[in-house]
């Protein structure tokens, strides 16, 4: 014989919105988030601006290095003390 399942019937009434403290919470979660969002945008932006920043004195110091060699055969110079180091065979490329 085959048992007749109950149809279970919910009599609380559903709540049409959260309470005043969750919704605080969640306003406050996702105001949270959009900041940070935000945040790494404007950082994501500055970064962008060093990469462009740093690819134009990198331009400069291979033109720089290309003087260097035209001038004195090599572009290896000590940055502290300006002295020029050559190739050790002794050639330079003049």
């Amino acid at each position: 014989m085959a048992t007749k399942k109950e149809k279970v019937v919910d009599l609380k009434p559903k709540a049409s919105k959260v309470t005043e403290e969750e919704l605080k919470n969640l306003q406050e979660v996702v105001s949270n988030i959009n900041n940070l969002q935000s945040e790494i945008g404007r950082v994501e932006a500055q970064k962008h601006g060093y990469l462009h920043q740093l690819a134009v004195v990198r331009d400069k110091a291979t033109l720089l290095q290309g003087d260097l060699e035209k001038t004195y055969g090599t572009a290896n110079v000590n940055i502290n003390d300006g002295s020029i180091q050559y190739p050790e065979d002794g050639e330079s490329r003049n």
